[in-house]
């Protein structure tokens, strides 16, 4: 679209939003105004939603409800400064607003870690090159949580059936000597699942299902490897993971996941083990960190390089740090992630990368391996909170020698736009965010990141 009329529709979108308010010859009012917000918040349109209730706040100054939605338009847009603007209104015209005190510090916490992290970019330098490869080496591409669409229940698959679901990304996604993603949840067109019960409210329980013909979608934008080692891996059963295997077989696309489950393959001449690791036993149980050790010491004696992934700890947008110990997840053992990554670099792991929290989580180098805690959401449409730093994700390359030594990566920063549609994030807020949550977890080993995205 031209910038002349891209300019057009940005501003004559909110002007015809704020025109469905009205029936013919009836003027908007603040109830109006308020509802219309609303329901533009649950469809994820902000802009059109700030924009009616940018006009209901200035039609009656004094609604809370108005100022309280207006801040989730700007929670959205992850504007944190105009969050805090409309809250901190909220506060002072009704001091005890349902959800107020919860959501309020929140927003105080996540303006804090904006400001760090605008001033630790500031100090960052503008680039790094990779190290010297002797002996060949590979350069992996590597992205985080990927569900494209659920037909459980009705109404999740995204527009076009999902043909254009990766458009904007699969050149990133295919520049790599190999790709990697945590495909989060089957693909079947059959089955039933017992995760969610016949009284279950909507909303309350979230159960995947992408159809096979999605598989497709991955293999064309270049995705090489996946971890089906989740929690949403077994929604529908037995039967599908079995199909699920047989998909990703039939596109060549390897896999693991289930209890021995390990994906072998070649690369640039170097023999590579992937194996996929999350809190259950029906796959590989980070948990047991004795038995992680031994599997991953034994595909080291076996290949060149080991790539270890894992789905593990606590979720939502308050787990960004990786913390001191075991994490707990509504009462569930989500793992002690520091122990089990360092356990299996220190039994030969070349490369580990998480998933799981569904917000991204500091890097750092341990014993000349680069460690991933969490790369986020990445591609997951219509069922996933897309809010804040939960619609913030990333695209990690790491290049590794021939022995396995960790020689440069980079960071390509993401956004998911709408429901879940993945794009090229140009502010690249998580380069931004990467630096400074690894700064503050990992003192002394955390990777440097450049302005530009690329660290050592």
């Amino acid at each position: 679209m031209p910038p002349c009329s891209l300019r057009f529709h940005e501003m004559v979108l909110p002007i015809l939003a704020l025109g469905l308010l009205a029936s013919p010859g009836r003027a908007a009012t603040p109830d109006s105004l308020l509802e219309q917000g609303k329901a533009l918040l649950v469809q994820k349109d902000a802009t059109a939603a700030e924009a009616m209730l940018q006009e209901c706040v200035r039609q009656d100054p004094t609604r809370a409800s108005c100022w309280w939605e207006l801040g989730w338009a700007f929670w959205l847009q992850r504007d944190w400064s105009r969050v805090l603007q409309a809250w901190e209104r909220v506060q002072d015209l009704d001091p005890a607003y349902p959800e107020l005190s919860e959501y309020l510090p929140r927003a105080r916490d996540n303006a804090a870690l904006e400001d760090l992290t605008a001033q630790a970019a500031q100090a960052a330098p503008d680039s790094f090159q990779d190290g010297p490869a002797t002996g060949g080496s590979v350069r992996i591409r590597a992205v985080g949580d990927m569900m494209l669409g659920t037909d459980f229940p009705e109404g999740y698959l995204p527009p076009d059936d999902g043909a254009q679901m990766l458009s904007a990304v699969s050149a990133l996604l295919a520049d790599a000597d190999l790709t990697f993603a945590n495909l989060e949840g089957p693909l079947c067109d059959s089955g039933s699942t017992t995760k969610c019960g016949p009284d279950s409210s909507p909303g309350s329980c979230y159960a995947f299902r992408s159809p096979t013909r999605y598989g497709a979608y991955l293999a064309r934008a270049g995705i090489d490897v996946v971890s089906t080692a989740n929690n949403h891996s077994g929604d529908f059963g037995e039967q599908c993971r079995n199909q699920t295997e047989a998909t990703l077989d039939a596109l060549g696309i390897a896999h693991s996941g289930r209890p021995g489950d390990i994906a072998s393959l070649e690369v640039n001449g170097l023999s590579m083990a992937l194996v996929a690791f999350h809190t259950s036993s029906a796959t590989h149980d980070l948990r047991d960190i004795a038995t992680a050790r031994s599997l991953v010491s034994s595909l080291a004696n076996t290949h060149d390089i080991v790539f270890v992934s894992f789905h593990g700890g606590a979720e939502g947008s308050r787990a960004l740090y990786v913390p001191q110990g075991s994490e707990t997840f509504y009462g569930e053992d989500r793992g002690d992630l520091r122990a089990f990554t360092h356990a299996v670099v220190d039994a030969g792991a070349d490369l580990v990368v998480g998933h799981g929290p569904h917000v991204l989580r500091g890097m750092e180098i341990y014993k000349g391996r680069l460690v991933a805690y969490s790369l986020g959401n990445f591609a997951t449409y219509g069922r996933f909170n897309l809010s804040g730093n939960l619609g913030v994700g990333a695209i990690l390359e790491a290049t590794l020698g021939s022995d396995g030594r960790f020689l440069g990566g980079r960071i390509l920063a993401t956004i998911q736009e709408g429901r879940g549609v993945p794009r090229p994030d140009p502010h690249g807020r998580a380069i931004d965010l990467l630096r400074q949550l690894s700064a503050q977890d990992f003192p002394g080993t955390a990777v440097q990141l450049a302005k530009d995205g690329t660290f050592h």
